[in-house]
């Protein structure tokens, strides 16, 4: 025994054991928590397939808000590798869920938060949080569609519970989520009007179908000519301008808290006795729960959405196309919000 070994040392008796040779894959990395150099190419290993979960060679992905919020440490989770979406082709799904080779949409189940997620060549994610995406759309447009058009799907069909006819009120329209709500409103037969901060912005939400557009404010309720009248309120200005949208619904009508373009700060001092209406409904949605028993992915028909879009009856085009080389270029344009829709980044 050397000296000063202590006696109960562990000593190497033959042959190291095997280790498991792991694959490298290239990775957007979030090293810190902070601006745009928090985002730094790294190579780390690859995801290996687990029953349950599906492997996927990641061709493109959607760029959102919540990945700013994960990358300044503003969330309440954020996983070492950013991206709650992506499109690509499975490599492999041990329960035989999907077929390899298979064109599948990914979205939230965690990733980005609590699982390493789409900045990457590849990713692995929950079977339920997987959908067959196959239509004949280059996979930029493909990536601009799973997000957005799921998340606005939900909030229109399932929590507004929209009708042809009813009077629908975007706050936020300009948003690559508002866009999507107001271009699906519209096709489905409601009346649309919409916010923006600019009205240089009008002309673009008229050219969506858009019946006339507002600017927003704190307190639109008390400055728009249907105040009182409107059936359903999709706002993505968030906790700032709720209660304002709950104030010009008329009875039995829906508003759905769905995004926080105007902030993270809760709702100060709410009082549902003195600040709301009798007989509106306050719902919230947020896409984090696709996956769960009650939100299942399939209940969304991505399939189809990406269908019309291949045919022409719906434009869900992204507004801008990055390199995946160029992620910290495309979170300086998310940032400065000059991208004016949807952006997407595409691996060579």
């Amino acid at each position: 025994m050397a000296i000063g070994e202590p006696s109960h040392a562990l000593r190497w008796r033959g042959p190291l054991p095997a280790v498991p040779w792991r694959k490298i894959m290239r990775a957007i990395v979030l090293e810190k928590f902070g601006g745009l150099d928090s985002l730094v190419y790294k190579d780390i290993p690859e995801p290996e397939p687990e029953a349950g979960e599906v492997v996927i060679d990641i061709k493109a992905f959607g760029l959102n808000h919540a990945e700013i919020h994960m990358r300044r440490g503003e969330w309440a989770e954020a996983a070492e590798v950013s991206g709650i979406e992506c499109v690509g082709i499975v490599k492999s799904c041990p329960g035989g869920e999907f077929p390899v080779g298979a064109k599948v949409a990914a979205l939230m189940g965690g990733l980005g938060r609590t699982r390493n997620g789409s900045y990457a060549e590849f990713t692995r994610a929950p079977v339920s949080n997987v959908a067959l995406i196959d239509a004949e759309l280059s996979w930029a447009e493909l990536a601009a569609i799973p997000e957005t058009y799921a998340t606005a799907w939900t909030c229109l069909f399932r929590n507004l519970e929209i009708e042809p006819g009813q009077l629908l009120l975007v706050r936020g329209g300009t948003s690559s989520f508002g866009q999507a709500a107001i271009k699906m409103a519209v096709n489905a037969g409601l009346r649309v009007l919409a916010t923006t901060r600019s009205r240089n912005r009008f002309a673009m939400l008229e050219a969506l179908g858009v019946e006339r557009c507002e600017l927003e404010a704190l307190d639109l309720s008390e400055r728009i000519a249907e105040s009182k009248q409107i059936d359903a309120v999709l706002d993505l200005v968030g906790n700032s301008v709720i209660i304002d949208s709950l104030a010009m619904l008329r009875r039995g009508g829906r508003a759905c808290l769905a995004g926080w373009l105007g902030g993270l700060d809760p709702i100060a001092d709410f009082n549902p006795l003195l600040q709301m209406a009798s007989g509106v409904y306050l719902t919230f949605f947020g896409s984090f729960v696709f996956g769960t028993p009650g939100f299942p992915l399939s209940d969304v028909p991505l399939q189809d959405i990406a269908r019309e879009v291949a045919a022409g009856k719906l434009d869900a085009k992204p507004a801008r196309v990055f390199a995946f080389e160029d992620i910290r270029e495309a979170h300086r344009v998310m940032e400065a919000n000059e991208a004016g829709g949807k952006m997407v980044v595409v691996r060579g």
